[in-house]
């Protein structure tokens, strides 16, 4: 319950879809000649960002002069202090959890049960998000141990919180008063559905006994989860590959290197799964064989492999059975979107017959090729191993011709961007000494042009050495109200009162009163992680390939969100919202890299003339891909439905049913890719959700912001229709409001058939972005 984990970290490494780039078979089609369209021009503000981060040596050092401790908190500046903030925390954590308690005593209490609920989630949250973010990006094993420890004892506590019958029953009796709900705003009444929820996820109402086997399956489910991930993982024994069968190769770098190899050694050659000599056979042996016997042995599995993930299938099936839910999805569905298990097969299977001509075209245009590759008289099956071969991956592109993109350049672009649709833009700010955490990240604050700042976020961008590899949107401080916390009714404790000041001037920092809204608000703090590679004084500003402009503009998606989503309760506040809905921001501004008028915003000049242009070109390859993640998607609902507690349940079975019945390629006997797919634990029962807000994105890009995409009123209209409510409205009216579709409203089964309907826009969504 209180922890709201899911929507703390808005990871893109841990959550990397298998959607890749196909070969363009067509060029561009110009759409209109070059046109001169009128922008904003670039504040000095703007131009700064380019000489932050393209010339970091040069410019915004920290201060020696004055210290602080990490995000600029005075405590925070060695590591014993960061476990010190984690036991004052707890002091004041149980003070609060006994206020909440002793509610019922008083009805003025009980008005206060929901705030302070929420106060006891961000207190920890406050702690344990920051902690998470440390245990990650930090250099010193110090602090990583540190922070290990507080996010571990504070997490604990949790545990107890979300299976405390008592503070259930206080929030029961808040819920059935209707004169006590009447007094809640429909903002602080989401947010104690969402407690409440949460508490009858945790097995609240069931017997002791149940309750201690509730948290007995929920570790064996960590536990299993964390086994079926190093799976996932670990290395695919190797294909052995002739060499006679590599005559042909087409690759004559590496693949001339193989056959000497071959010729040297006068032996089979052993090529290893993922490795890049298989990812170039793949591509580029004419011979079927090879390609055949790299695919099975980069999808075989061991039967203990197959064993862990059966067994983490049917323990979740036993834990939702264990609450009064048939199955674990229908378990974890009911505060999503779709609600019901029922409602993703809907969406599903509307999305597979929108996409199975585009898919079968698609094939066609492959079989034709591999006709005329073999010379045979009919069109040949394509085979799950000719994908690469018949469509080779090529690296992503922009729509037009662009001059090379640096770091600082498209952090320009993103800042003019938010200028012209929502009036904030991004400054750079001197970080003081000790409030980073490596002299690589850099502090930018988000600026509103009537309000001032309002939030920051802390940009760690270049590759080192012990840095999680991927992109990923690490919410550090939530937004909430601060000035009606009623923190002296909280009491104290005799003998802990430093502890109790030490966690309220942690909580005390970037607290401001914004011009013209009322109350005082915590500012949001994020940090955005990437791997690009560091500038230098040799090699020059980076520049980014266009995979990595995407996703940048995609995480900034994810930031904006949580800057713009200013709420009275954290739990609510920014990315804090349902896991099918909190991706729309993020694809919804890729859909902006599609728009010449907004890359124009990339030239600090404002001198050229851009074209527009369309991007036409006919791909036969994405509607494949996209089809096949609505397969692994369909895939995830079979296997987290009453199905699983058959004796008779296979999971390699169901994969080649559904692959046999529904799928485009046939299944190849001896596979078993289901042990690859990670998503299974991280996003269980929930897969489909990248796709539902694909299919969203695409439909308010083309029918809100594709005409105009710099229009200031459609970008205050979004932001004051999705973005500023975070999760403290219900999504399906937030879109119907923004799309003006009132059929969508209430979010049922035809509303998710209706999103299935919706095209899907294969330009965006790529790889390595979540």
């Amino acid at each position: 319950m209180l922890p709201r984990r899911a929507a703390s970290i808005v990871s893109t490494s841990a959550h990397r879809f298998l959607l890749c780039r196909p070969c363009r078979l067509a060029s561009f089609r110009s759409l209109a000649t070059q046109t001169k369209f009128p922008t904003i021009p670039a504040s000095p503000d703007d131009v700064a960002l380019v000489s932050l981060f393209d010339h970091p040596s040069r410019t915004f050092k920290s201060s020696p002069l004055s210290t602080t401790g990490l995000f600029g908190h005075p405590s925070l500046v060695y590591p014993d202090a960061l476990i010190s903030l984690a036991d004052a925390t707890l002091v004041r954590a149980q003070l609060l959890t006994d206020r909440i308690l002793r509610a019922r005593e008083s009805r003025d209490e009980l008005l206060k049960v929901v705030k302070n609920l929420d106060r006891l989630s961000d207190m920890l949250c406050g702690v344990t998000d920051l902690s998470e973010l440390i245990r990650n990006a930090h250099p010193d094993p110090m602090w990583v141990r540190a922070a290990d420890h507080a996010y571990d004892t504070l997490c604990e506590f949790m545990n107890v919180l979300n299976t405390h019958v008592g503070l259930y029953e206080v929030l029961k009796a808040v819920m059935t008063d209707p004169s006590i709900v009447s007094t809640l705003s429909p903002e602080a009444y989401k947010t104690a559905l969402i407690f409440w929820l949460d508490f009858e996820k945790s097995a609240i109402d069931l017997s002791s006994a149940q309750r201690k086997k509730f948290v007995s399956l929920s570790s064996d489910i960590l536990a299993l989860g964390r086994d079926f991930l190093n799976q996932v993982d670990s290395a695919r024994p190797p294909a052995s590959i002739k060499p006679s069968e590599l005559s042909g190769l087409k690759d004559m770098g590496m693949g001339v290197r193989l056959k000497l190899q071959a010729q040297f050694t006068q032996r089979d050659l052993l090529v290893y799964p993922g490795s890049l000599q298989a990812q170039m056979i793949m591509r580029s042996a004419p011979s079927e064989e090879p390609r055949r016997r790299i695919y099975i042995a980069a999808n075989s599995s061991t039967p203990e492999q197959i064993q862990i993930l059966e067994k983490l299938l049917r323990t979740r099936g036993e834990l939702a059975n264990l609450v009064g839910k048939e199955s674990y999805a229908a378990m974890s569905l009911g505060d999503k979107m779709a609600k019901t298990p029922a409602n993703v097969l809907y969406f599903l299977d509307a999305l597979m017959d929108h996409t199975r001509p585009f898919a079968q075209k698609a094939l066609q245009a492959l079989q034709a090729r591999k006709q005329a590759h073999q010379g045979t008289s009919t069109l040949p099956i394509i085979q799950a191993w000719d994908r690469d071969f018949y469509c080779p991956p090529e690296a992503p592109a922009p729509p037009i011709p662009l001059p090379p993109l640096t770091v600082g350049t498209v952090f320009m672009g993103l800042s003019r961007l938010f200028r012209h649709l929502y009036g904030i833009s991004l400054r750079p700010a001197d970080a003081t000494s000790g409030e980073v955490w490596h002299s690589d990240v850099h502090k930018l604050e988000v600026v509103d042009e009537e309000k001032g700042v309002i939030g920051w976020i802390y940009a760690d961008l270049f590759a080192r050495g012990g840095k999680p590899s991927g992109a990923a949107h690490y919410t550090v401080r939530c937004s909430r109200r601060t000035d009606d916390d009623d923190e002296a009714g909280d009491g104290t404790v005799e003998g802990q009162e430093y502890r109790i000041l030490e966690s309220q001037h942690f909580e005390a920092v970037k607290r401001h009163r914004l011009p013209g809204q009322d109350g005082v608000y915590q500012f949001p703090v994020v940090a955005l992680l990437c791997e690009f590679t560091r500038p230098s004084f040799t090699r020059g500003p980076t520049v980014l390939p266009w995979n990595e402009v995407t996703t940048l503009f995609h995480e900034m998606g994810h930031a904006m969100h949580s800057m713009i989503g200013r709420t009275e309760y954290q739990n609510v506040s920014g990315t804090r919202c349902p896991t099918d809905f909190v991706e729309l921001p993020s694809i919804l501004m890729e859909h902006f890299l599609n728009s010449s008028i907004v890359l124009s915003l990339f030239d600090v000049e404002g001198t050229t003339a851009v074209r527009q242009v369309g991007n036409h070109h006919a791909d036969p390859c994405n509607s494949i891909d996209t089809y096949t993640q609505i397969l692994l998607a369909t895939v995830d609902q079979i296997y987290h439905s009453p199905i699983v507690h058959s004796p008779n349940f296979d999971s390699t079975a169901e994969f080649a049913n559904l692959h046999n019945t529904r799928g485009l390629i046939p299944y190849v006997p001896g596979t078993s890719f289901q042990t690859q797919f990670g998503h299974l634990f991280g996003y269980g029962a929930t897969y489909y959700s990248y796709l539902f807000d694909l299919a969203i994105a695409s439909r308010v890009w083309q029918n809100v912001f594709s005409e105009d995409p710099l229009n200031r009123e459609t970008g205050e209209k979004y932001k004051r229709e999705i973005l500023r409510f975070g999760g403290g409205k219900d999504p399906w009216k937030m879109v119907s409001t923004l799309l003006s579709a009132p059929e969508l409203e209430d979010g049922d089964a035809e509303a998710m058939r209706e999103v299935g309907r919706w095209k899907i826009e294969n330009e965006v969504g790529l790889p390595g972005r979540h």
